[in-house]
């Protein structure tokens, strides 16, 4: 099987997704059924898999039964060095939870920011992955309290708008937009309520999966021991979306491509 391809990411923007889950086979198995996706292994071990859609890579699944981490998905953002990434994390009052920890030919880390929104940051190469773009397999969401404020925060920690960095921001009436060389690659929204009791609207990244029928998917889930419900439109041109919750508890949306 010849080797997926790899870039050197755009620093700062964010470059891949990973879902941390308690049982990588079952995992597998709800992902296969509701998405379509096969999976190939990759030199990280035997506890971690690539996701592909048509062929391309669209995310990544690990198994870490032993972390006490509850099962989500999470964006990683490309960065130039780990180590001060994470100083940034710290000195901002934000919380570091693993690493930096060497994985293959990068390092990572995983941290929660000021609101409790689960992050990583990778430095090293990566899997050809394009948030953005016309063809990108999902969009990024960050739902929190306060997005001018928690635009503040990632900017200084990922070094957004900071010349010559690769990427802006742009300040909207409710939302702050990120982008690079013209495309969104990340929108900030407020609204999100920190103690709520339903995670669903508590501080967090969402991912959005970009599929061919999400009325499908969602049917799909649910047949598969999850829940589906209607996704607010954060500004989506499309109708139908949907928050799926997987059988551990993973949230990520679905939203017709």
């Amino acid at each position: 099987m010849p080797a997926l391809e790899q870039i050197v990411p755009v620093t700062g923007a964010p470059c891949w997704v990973i879902l941390i889950a308690q049982d990588l086979d079952a995992a597998q198995s709800f992902y296969g059924a509701v998405m379509d996706w096969t999976f190939r292994d990759t030199t990280l071990g035997s506890n971690f898999s690539v996701a592909l859609s048509h062929g391309e890579p669209v995310a990544g699944i690990g198994a870490c039964s032993s972390s006490g981490l509850p099962t989500l998905w999470t964006p990683y953002f490309a960065v130039g060095n780990v180590d001060e990434t994470a100083d940034r994390v710290r000195e901002r009052g934000a919380t570091l939870a693993v690493g930096p920890v060497k994985l293959g030919k990068g390092r990572a880390a995983l941290a929660a920011d000021r609101d409790g929104a689960t992050f990583g940051f990778w430095e090293g190469p990566a899997l050809a992955w394009s948030p953005g773009h016309g063809s990108a397999p999902a969009r990024l969401d960050l739902q929190t309290r306060d997005a001018f404020e928690a635009a503040i925060f990632y900017a200084e920690v990922f070094d957004w708008a900071k010349p010559p960095g690769d990427c802006t921001v742009d300040y909207a009436d409710d939302h702050v937009l990120v982008q690079v060389a013209d495309h969104t690659v990340a929108t900030l929204w407020g609204g999100g309520v920190e103690t709520a009791p339903d995670p669903k609207i508590r501080p967090r990244w969402i991912v959005d999966f970009h599929v061919e029928d999400s009325k499908r998917a969602a049917a799909a889930a649910v047949a598969a021991g999850g829940d589906a419900s209607p996704a607010p439109p954060l500004g989506r041109s499309s109708k139908d979306a949907f928050i799926i919750r997987d059988p551990e508890g993973g949230l990520f949306t679905v939203s017709d491509a």
